[in-house]
């Protein structure tokens, strides 16, 4: 992948401003480096960023219309509309997502260094990177800072995904006994 030149601060103050945002220090370093993504442009008002804003709900959206519902919302209401307030609600409740790079995102808050990346397709949202700079040595093949190990706790995101690992795991443990036993 080219390597792309970074942002200057003043670019991602603003954009800070524009979409609503407020950086880990940790991505403030990374963008000022180097963009992850060139459909990306922080410097500037950016239809592609917008569009990656609204993905979280819009992915929800169609797994919640598809049948999902998350049980610590509710019960699940019977409209449409109805649904779409409730998890509207529910994500002004918690941390924003930042694009990253396609559906990979980092969570603005906690505003400290070590956010995990997630990768978010709807209710198939997973831990792509326990810190930034675990995700770009994985998704880039960069060295960048410190990978961790372990992700820090996220509040909601992390509450969402861990019955999600819980289940996975589960039923990845029921195909691999079902393979031992020729099913």
């Amino acid at each position: 992948m080219e390597r792309l030149p970074g942002f200057t601060s003043d670019a991602l103050d603003d954009a800070q401003d524009r979409y609503g945002l407020r950086f880990p220090p940790d991505l403030v370093e990374l963008l000022r480096e180097r963009r992850l993504d060139a459909r990306y442009d922080w410097a500037a008002e950016c239809p592609a960023i917008r569009r990656m804003l609204e993905w979280p709900f819009d992915m929800l959206q169609f797994d919640i219309e598809n049948g999902l519902w998350w049980p610590d919302w509710g019960e699940r209401p019977t409209t449409a509309e109805r649904r779409g307030e409730v998890l509207r609600a529910a994500l002004a409740a918690a941390p924003k997502l930042i694009p990253l790079y396609v559906h990979r995102f980092l969570p603005e808050t906690p505003a400290s260094p070590g956010n995990p990346v997630f990768s978010m397709h709807g209710f198939d949202t997973i831990v792509y990177g326990a810190n930034l700079s675990a995700y770009v040595e994985k998704e880039f093949d960069w060295t960048w800072g410190e990978p961790a190990a372990v992700p820090a706790p996220v509040p909601f995101w992390s509450g969402f995904i861990a019955p999600f690992d819980e289940a996975y795991a589960y039923y990845a443990a029921a195909a691999a006994e079902s393979d031992r036993h020729g099913g």
